[in-house]
């Protein structure tokens, strides 16, 4: 696979920003285009995260996706409280940028979304945002409450220094009060509920059993909300916990619900 890295100033964000992507053994800037899928990254994470995961260069090889690698630090790819744009600058930037620069399906066939805790509730939200840019989305162990989070859950673990999971302050910078407008623009459930039935999705998700039970809860209600709305899905959950082993060994299901679902050209 060729790593390669793309920078621009983004006027969403005020600043240059860079975007990492990875394109498959044959690809070529012209001929038959090629999938994207857009990997969005865990909290506190980048642009380079999901090259660590041990199953990302087989999986590469051995398919025709072009994976984009975007980053947002710990600003949940939303438009946030602060006025941070980094919903704008995905949605509006980075899939233009890459549609214009390589041969790729330029259409929400061709286009999935992906991500890993922050990254997979960011990836859910987007497209059910923005019902003609994605048709599939993958999701890893989603925070999809987010939005709904008082205080902290997590305050009995932050012993853990593999715990990646926000402090109160760096949540509600980013969300805001609780019942505020941002936290009710990014209301999962109100989104699948809402959702514009003229772009139909196609919705992967998993989640440890030994990961949080609030996490492990908050999957099984997107999962259930899901199936209320009619929204075609495949849930799993399968052994680890909230951690890049777990996403590394979900890798090949997820590429090959990604693979089979996008339209190739």
């Amino acid at each position: 696979m060729e790593v390669l890295t793309e920078r621009w100033w983004s006027p969403s964000i005020g600043r240059e920003k860079s975007v990492t992507v990875v394109l498959p053994p044959g690809y070529s800037p012209s001929g038959r285009p090629f999938p994207v899928l857009y990997l969005l990254h865990g909290f506190g994470g980048n642009r380079t995260t999901w090259l660590r995961c041990g199953n990302l260069p087989a999986l590469v090889d051995s398919g025709r996706l072009v994976l984009v690698l975007p980053e947002s630090g710990r600003s949940w790819f939303i438009n946030d409280a602060r006025g941070r744009r980094y919903e704008d600058y995905l949605v509006g930037e980075v899939v233009g940028h890459v549609d214009a620069r390589f041969n790729t399906v330029a259409e929400r066939g061709g286009r999935g979304i992906g991500g890993f805790s922050m990254g997979g509730a960011a990836a859910l939200f987007q497209a059910l945002r923005h019902g003609g840019l994605f048709s599939v989305v993958c999701s890893s162990s989603g925070a999809f409450e987010a939005p709904f989070r008082e205080g902290d859950p997590y305050a009995a673990h932050r012993g853990d220094p593999n715990l990646a999971m926000p402090t109160v302050r760096d949540h509600e910078r980013v969300w805001g009060p609780v019942g505020g407008e941002v936290r009710r623009a990014y209301d999962p459930y109100r989104l699948i509920r809402e959702r514009d039935t003229a772009y139909p999705l196609q919705v992967h998700l998993d989640i440890g059993l030994d990961d949080h039970p609030r996490m492990i809860s908050m999957n099984r209600r997107t999962r259930d909300a899901l199936a209320a709305g009619s929204v075609p899905h495949r849930y799993l959950e399968r052994s680890g916990g909230h951690d890049w082993e777990f996403v590394d060994a979900g890798l090949p299901q997820m590429f090959a619900f990604a693979r089979s679902h996008l339209r190739n050209g």
